[in-house]
């Protein structure tokens, strides 16, 4: 059993990399089911339900020391590529169907909630809080509001089975849809002649930035992130904190706020920031994932049951959405998978239309990470007074 703080992080960091590693370097279909996130989660949990460490003083300061550092600068990494000027170059149209899938998730989170309510834990509404974020952003918005709420890590283990059940589910449905774009665009009178000239310009103005990643990119971001995370961690110990605004809270919307800044300057072109981002992101679900033991997931079907409601009320919306507002059946998808799939799916949904149209998949995931930590926490605060 471990007991020392270092060998528990160092056991936890390895087996996330020896993960990823397998998935790029392997030909296993396995990972084209099961996310290599997911795998490092539950992996980690098994260790931790056969007890292979003992939550002991130094493993639980060895937990708060690590996420206490990385927490804000991922979130900060992770926005540096979120260019707000880029993506108001998406049009109003792909920008209503991005909101519009934004609002869709958090009113089926709601009204799911509102309805098994009495049938979740008293504190149930957290882990939809987590998931809403993912489900608006990305993972990185999830682990977020974790911490921002002070979830227990055995909830998690929810927030992640619906986020990997639900979400394949999901990217199958939209996939499958994709040759009758052009009966759902004739329902809803869609004009798509825009979207070949949106994508064009996008990618044009990508090609101007240096793509390579240097030693000095990555020394300087990462040194960046963590003196923002220190000075982030500083000016919310001088913030007031109320039952929903922890210094947690404060710490991740000063690093946000700082990242979308940034991510405007030249700074935010340094290449690499995503890469260290990820690095942060994988560690911190290795460290969630340690806090919990699968003896805790006694109501896993009601939660999958609860996801696919969720998604079933958001499809409907959008439907309703795109009739009023004309959109195309590739703005809602994208703009749909960018929100509950995040840059690792939305781009791939945007090439199943045409190659063409994969920066507007990468900058609608972009904006994702923008809107979904304060989207999770918004929805949160609603489900916490249902």
């Amino acid at each position: 059993m471990i007991t020392n703080g270092f060998s528990y992080v160092a056991i936890i960091v390895f087996f996330a990399g020896l993960v990823i590693f397998t998935e790029k370097n392997t030909k296993l279909k396995f990972f084209k089911y099961i996310p290599a996130i997911v795998v490092i989660y539950f992996g980690v949990m098994i260790m931790s339900s056969i007890g292979l460490w003992e939550r002991s003083g130094e493993i639980a300061d060895s937990y708060d020391a690590l996420k206490h550092a990385i927490l804000p600068a991922m979130i900060f990494l992770m926005l540096l590529k979120a260019d707000l000027r880029q993506i108001v170059k998406l049009g109003p149209k792909m920008l209503i169907a991005f909101f519009a899938a934004s609002i869709t998730i958090g009113i089926g989170f709601i009204i799911t909630y509102a309805i098994f309510k009495s049938m979740y834990p008293p504190e149930g509404w957290k882990a939809f809080a987590a998931l809403s974020g993912s489900w608006m952003g990305g993972t990185a918005n999830m682990v977020a509001i974790q911490g921002a709420l002070e979830i227990n890590d055995a909830d998690m283990g929810y927030t992640l089975l619906i986020d990997s059940i639900d979400y394949a589910v999901w990217v199958m449905v939209l996939l499958a849809l994709v040759p009758y774009s052009k009966v759902f665009d004739k329902f809803t009178k869609a004009d798509r002649s825009t979207l070949e000239q949106v994508a064009e310009n996008l990618e044009k103005e990508s090609a101007k930035h240096r793509q390579e990643i240097e030693f000095s990119d990555l020394m300087m971001l990462t040194g960046t992130s963590l003196i923002i995370a220190a000075g982030a961690w500083y000016l919310a110990d001088l913030l007031p904190s109320t039952s929903f605004l922890s210094g947690t809270t404060w710490a991740v919307i000063i690093a946000s706020t700082i990242g979308i800044a940034l991510g405007m300057t030249k700074f935010g072109k340094i290449p690499g920031s995503n890469q260290i981002a990820n690095v942060m992101l994988y560690t911190l679900v290795g460290l969630i994932a340690s806090g919990a033991k699968f003896s805790e997931l006694t109501e896993a079907p009601l939660y999958i049951l609860s996801g696919f409601m969720i998604l079933g009320i958001h499809l409907v919306l959008m439907i309703i959405v795109a009739k009023i507002f004309k959109l195309d059946l590739f703005s809602c998808g994208v703009a749909s998978l960018a929100n509950v799939g995040g840059v690792a799916s939305a781009p791939i949904l945007a090439a199943a239309y045409g190659e063409a149209l994969i920066p507007i998949g990468v900058l609608m995931a972009m904006l994702g990470y923008i809107v979904g930590t304060g989207g999770g926490l918004l929805v949160g605060s609603i489900l916490s007074i249902i």
